[in-house]
Parts: C-alpha cells; structure tokens; sequence
C-alpha cells in the first residue's frame, strides 16, 4: 500500500478497534511528549498494529533564534520509544529571540544563502540528536521575503545535498502557492516544481484539501483533495517513483471512511502508475 493516514483524535478509538488495513499512521508529535498518560499510551496500543511517522510542527527549524533544547529532547525521547518510520517537520521559523517566544505558526523563510546555511546547520543538530536522517516540509506560504535569491526547489535540492535529509513535499502545498501567485496554469507551475527536484531527494508526500476564501487558496486540510492535486499526484508518482504518501485532514474531520476512500484514491493512482511503469 501506498497512503497512510493523519490519525487524529476523533478516529483514536475506532482505529485501534477496527484496524483498517494502512501502511502507516501519522501523528503530531508534539501530541505526545509527555513521560506518560493517555496520549502516550494511545500512541504506543497503535505502535502494536502500525508503522507510525512523527510529524512535528514546533522545531521551528529556520528560526535564527536556533532550536530549543527542550522540544529537541522531548522529540528524541518520543522517537527513542515509538522507533518510528519517518520523522518531520518544517521548513519554517517560529521561534525569536526572547526565550520563550514561539509563534505559534509555521512562517515562511527566505530563499537564501544565509537561511539555506542556518536550517542546513538545525536541521543537521536534530539528525545528530536524533541519529537519523528527518524529512523537511515545503510550506503553503501567503507572502515572500525581497531577498529570495534562490528558486524554492533550488533552495530544498541544496538542503537535501548538503544535509542528507529528505523532502517531504506537500503537494496541496505547491497548488495553494502556485494559485495565490495566481500562476496562469498552477498546475503545470507545480508540476514543473517536481520536475526540477532532485533524484532521489523526496521521501514522502503529503496530500490534502484547501479552501477558497475571498480570492485566496487557504491550507486548511478541511476538505477532500482536489482534483488538480490529484493530478499533480500522478504527475509526481511518474516523476519520482513509488515514495510513500500520506492523507491530511486536520479540520472539519469527517468519518474515518472518508479518509480511508481517500488514501483508497491514492493507493489505486499509485497501482496504475506501477503497472503503466511495468508495461
């Protein structure tokens, strides 16, 4: 199989009794940090049945401020129990310099040479910790810093040389940009984003739906995915090969069978692309 699921709270129970057949479940990490209690010990009853992939969305790995010791320790004990499949999180700042002070949110960085070198140096302090390579998600941004010097593939081909991290990229991601550009053909602008990537450099997509609201495309993960995602899904399968993808929908949380028919859609685009690869 091909598309696991963001397993969230609502589907906590149903999924451990039914055990739908999933090649992964994804989880926020930061959900389950404490040392012990109910969280953790949902987490570890689906690590039995479950490869589980930690998502984190607080490193703030861009953040000049640096990297805080703490959230880095939680997350390498989490790992140290779950020894999960993948680990993530983004490419973002969130943290500033008064100690303390988190954003709350995942803001954009520039395209550089000085940010390239500072999320290069966090992202490699978290792979040391950690004794793993992370993946490094492309964000759905809503403005752009004046000294971009690098194109965004550039930017994350260079990370990933220099580090040996992965991409993992957000395919609604690279649609909700390209629409809020308001790129003629989003589209073919993201298709030419994967196309310009390095071989070998993604290790996992994300897939998910966004909202149109006065004019501007907004990442909500609240719908199911649309159909130029889809497609772009199908254009990246035949362009990086069979890299594990994964069903976001964090808002507006329907009934687990609708997420399960939508890691179904991704599942049979990916059995297509193989036997169309096999021909």
């Amino acid at each position: 199989m091909h598309c696991g699921i963001g397993w969230r709270h609502p589907h906590y129970r149903e999924v451990l009794e039914r055990r739908p057949v999933l090649p992964f479940l994804e989880v926020h990490s930061e959900n389950f940090f404490g040392d012990g209690g109910a969280a953790l010990a949902t987490l570890m009853a689906a690590r039995e049945h479950y490869p589980i992939s930690l998502h984190g969305v607080g490193l703030g790995l861009g953040s000049a401020a640096g990297l805080d010791p703490w959230h880095l320790d939680r997350l390498a004990g989490l790992v140290a129990r779950t020894e999960p499949v993948r680990v993530s999180d983004h490419a973002c700042f969130a943290r500033a310099g008064v100690p303390g002070l988190h954003g709350l949110d995942l803001l954009p960085i520039p395209f550089d040479d000085a940010s390239l070198l500072r999320l290069s140096q966090h992202v490699q302090q978290v792979q040391d910790r950690l004794g793993r390579p992370i993946l490094v998600e492309n964000l759905s941004a809503y403005l752009a810093w004046e000294q971009d010097t690098l194109a965004e593939p550039e930017f994350f081909n260079a990370l990933t040389a220099q580090t040996g991290c992965q991409l993992l990229l957000d395919l609604n991601n690279l649609i909700v940009n390209a629409k809020n550009r308001a790129d003629a053909d989003p589209l073919a602008s993201a298709c030419a984003w994967v196309d310009a990537l390095r071989p070998g450099s993604v290790g996992q997509l994300h897939l998910a739906g966004h909202a149109d609201v006065r004019g501007m495309a907004i990442d909500d993960h609240g719908s199911p995915v649309r159909d130029e995602v889809w497609a772009l899904h199908r254009h990246s399968l035949r362009k990086l090969g069979a890299v594990p993808a994964l069903l976001e929908w964090d808002t507006e949380v329907p009934a687990l069978e609708v997420l399960l028919a939508q890691a179904s859609e991704a599942d049979a685009q990916a059995q297509s692309w193989a036997a169309e690869a096999a021909a």
